[in-house]
């Protein structure tokens, strides 16, 4: 197909089809966008979400750690588990954040400046209802040119999940001045608001 400009989140169409809370109230979704700064901020601000935990998805417990992920030798991939309430969010409605304002699923093991298989766009599915969800939602994507380029996003079995070290847990709140937060993950939040203020926590 030839493809335009892109949709804004605004114009994202939603899923074909979800999963409601009568598989569970209480679910959780493994994605992997990135640095998990980003993607932590921003499903920390969505309503629904009880929480996010930042970690490591594929690979060994043995190279579960910062300093090798980040070396791009492993086969890990930084992710993030969000556990919410499916009686308030779905899952297709988190995809849909996770594609109109998480990240760039169109780059293919990067995101802005971070470069590696560990930054791959990727749904780490726990069941096969969670692949069917996302498996048809990026051919809904890709069919309304949704992005200028093809989704990459890779649709792998949740094998294991490692929690990343304390310190990255909740990172981008503890930080907001670090620069990498200011440049990388606080307009992400505010993209979250822009697009989806109905959808933000409420104090």
């Amino acid at each position: 197909m030839t493809r335009g400009h892109a949709l804004t989140p605004a114009d994202f169409p939603d899923p074909p089809h979800d999963i409601g809370p009568e598989a569970g109230a209480e679910q959780s979704l493994v994605l992997g966008g990135g640095c998990f700064w980003c993607t932590e901020a921003v499903y920390l601000a969505i309503a629904g979400v009880k929480s996010v935990v930042s970690g490591y998805a594929g690979g060994t417990a043995a190279t579960a750690n910062y300093d090798a992920v980040c070396s791009g030798a492993t086969d890990h991939a930084e992710v993030i588990r969000i556990t919410f309430d499916a009686s308030q969010i779905r899952l297709g409605e988190l995809l849909k954040v996770f594609f109109a304002v998480a990240h760039d699923p169109t780059t293919l093991n990067r995101q802005g400046n971070d470069r590696g298989r560990q930054y791959r766009s990727a749904v780490f599915y726990a069941d096969e209802a969670q692949r069917n969800v996302a498996a048809d939602y990026i051919q809904v994507l890709d069919a309304a040119g949704a992005f200028p380029a093809p989704i990459v996003t890779t649709l792998e079995p949740l094998t294991t999940f490692y929690p990343a070290e304390a310190y990255h847990q909740d990172y981008a709140a503890r930080n907001p001045g670090q620069p990498y937060v200011q440049f990388a993950a606080l307009p992400k939040v505010e993209k979250l608001g822009l697009y989806f203020p109905q959808r933000l926590k409420r104090d």
